[in-house]
């Protein structure tokens, strides 16, 4: 975890639960002048449901919640993945596609027999992610990180979470699931967000 630049520093919380994508946040935030929490480790932590219907809706959501509960500045984002051919879904129901008895192993199942007989050139698709960055005064501001790519027949590789094994990067020719953490951390829509999201906390 991310830790402070002097102990007077502020804390700056990460709302999610997710520990993978909290973990990969942290990462991609670097070092910052504030005392870096995960929610994920707070005991009994809680989050609002995700109602929204755009990812910047519910990231506003969780942030605006936590900071108004604890007065800390809050980091949350909201992400998924749009597939042209199914008409822009899963979208903001990526985390919940298929519905809440699957794991990312199903959703990531279901998502390749939608896909079944797809081509490969209509297989397009990106993942997006919006991060809010909101004040215990509930004053907020997001940001957006996008990437292009293509879902692939099977998935591949063993890093990542999610749907990134079937997460075809185009310029490198392999899935976000065979991309090192590294290179990952370099085009990633997580990674162009938090850079976006960096620039605003040290500003």
């Amino acid at each position: 975890m991310a830790t402070a630049a002097s102990p007077s520093s502020r804390r700056l919380v990460i709302a999610s639960l997710n520990r993978a994508k909290v973990r990969e946040l942290t990462e991609l935030l670097g070092a910052l002048p504030y005392v870096v929490v995960a929610l994920a480790d707070v005991p009994g932590a809680t989050l609002p449901e995700e109602t929204a219907d755009s990812y910047e809706g519910n990231a506003l959501l969780k942030a605006r919640a936590v900071a108004a509960r604890d007065g800390d500045v809050v980091l949350a984002d909201d992400s998924g993945l749009e597939v042209d051919a199914l008409g822009g879904a899963p979208g903001v129901r990526s985390a919940r596609f298929g519905g809440p008895g699957l794991d990312d192993a199903g959703r990531t199942a279901l998502l390749l027999e939608q896909l079944r007989g797809v081509p490969q050139e209509r297989r397009t698709a990106r993942f997006r992610c919006v991060i809010a960055i909101a004040g215990g005064t509930g004053h907020a501001r997001t940001v957006e990180g996008v990437v292009e790519g293509v879902i692939a027949d099977a998935p591949r590789g063993e890093g990542g979470f999610g749907y990134d094994p079937v997460f075809v990067h185009p310029p490198s020719g392999r899935t976000f699931g065979e991309l090192s953490e590294v290179e990952k951390s370099r085009v990633s829509h997580r990674a162009l967000a938090a850079l976006r999201a960096r620039a605003l906390l040290v500003g």
